[in-house]
């Protein structure tokens, strides 16, 4: 194929708005952070949104392939984890450089058939300063749609009751709720068009889900702001994250927490079964005031 990698820069601010969203969405009692702040772990998904024009958007709601990502032909993608190395503070309000590159595409076949696994670099930099901040790698994965379902769900009956905060505490961690006016926030205060996360008919037909899928993104946050409560006074500079099978919309899940060690904690998202859907493993440092 002719597609190349190139490295797409911007100058950018860390804004207050899609972080209040955040904080608002979540509703945990932690902080939210105003101008001036410091950035909770992985915030800055939502602090630098970045809408795709409508002239280039795709079938699934994405920029087409084939100008920064590579053109694969696989349809489904999926949010499979990465590594974030917070080098300094993100401050709200600040300015930062967002280089961003294709490190690598590889692919192969799996036991579900086909995938490929692309890597993006992102670098977040002082703008003022020229400090580097953040370091992080995202792994996308794309594979084949899943067979044509010979019938397709039905829709479940409309949800009355909002289902609340995200994260309610349990005797040992805390349940993780969700519904589909939660789904729809998150993907505007991240800028995700991806329709999965909205378009029901979308979700089932075409891409052969049992319903809604909860955001990658989401549930790895969620994990995050399970350690920014059970450590309030401790500071994240490595996370590594990984997703390894969708949540729906609506369908239980437990959020664990262990401190294997001093400076270390992990926490994990599970069905009730003890299905793991993701795992967080973060580094832990003194906050800065």
């Amino acid at each position: 194929m002719s597609w190349r990698p190139r490295r797409v820069t911007s100058v950018e601010t860390l804004e207050a708005g899609p972080a209040g969203a955040l904080g608002a969405l979540l509703d945990s009692g932690a902080p939210v952070p105003v101008a001036g702040d410091v950035l909770p772990p992985l915030w800055h998904w939502v602090a630098l949104p970045r809408w795709p024009v409508s002239s280039v958007i795709g079938v699934d709601g994405h920029p087409r392939r084939g100008d920064f990502l590579p053109p694969i032909d696989l349809p489904r993608r999926m949010f499979a984890g990465g590594e974030v190395t917070f080098h300094g503070d993100l401050r709200v309000g600040a300015e930062v450089v967002r280089e961003s590159e294709v490190v690598s595409v590889e692919e192969k076949d799996g036991r579900s058939g086909r995938l490929a696994v692309v890597e993006v670099l992102t670098r977040l930099v002082d703008a003022e300063r020229d400090d580097l901040l953040v370091e992080e790698r995202q792994n996308l994965i794309y594979r084949d749609a899943a067979p044509a379902p010979s019938s397709f769900p039905d829709p479940e009956p409309a949800v009355v009751d909002p289902a609340g905060p995200p994260l309610v505490p349990e005797d040992d961690g805390w349940r993780f709720v969700t519904d589909p006016t939660l789904l729809m926030r998150f993907s505007a205060a991240s800028a995700n068009p991806h329709r999965i996360h909205y378009d029901w008919p979308y979700a089932t037909r075409v891409e052969g889900y049992p319903g809604l899928v909860v955001h990658g993104p989401l549930s790895t946050l969620v994990l995050a702001e399970a350690i920014r409560l059970a450590h309030p006074d401790r500071a994240v500079r490595l996370l590594r994250h990984r997703n390894t099978a969708p949540l729906f919309c609506g369908d239980p899940a437990l959020v664990s927490i262990d401190r294997p060690a001093p400076d270390t904690a992990e926490v994990a998202l599970r069905r009730p079964d003890g299905t793991a859907l993701a795992g967080l493993r973060a580094e832990l440092a003194t906050a800065t005031p």
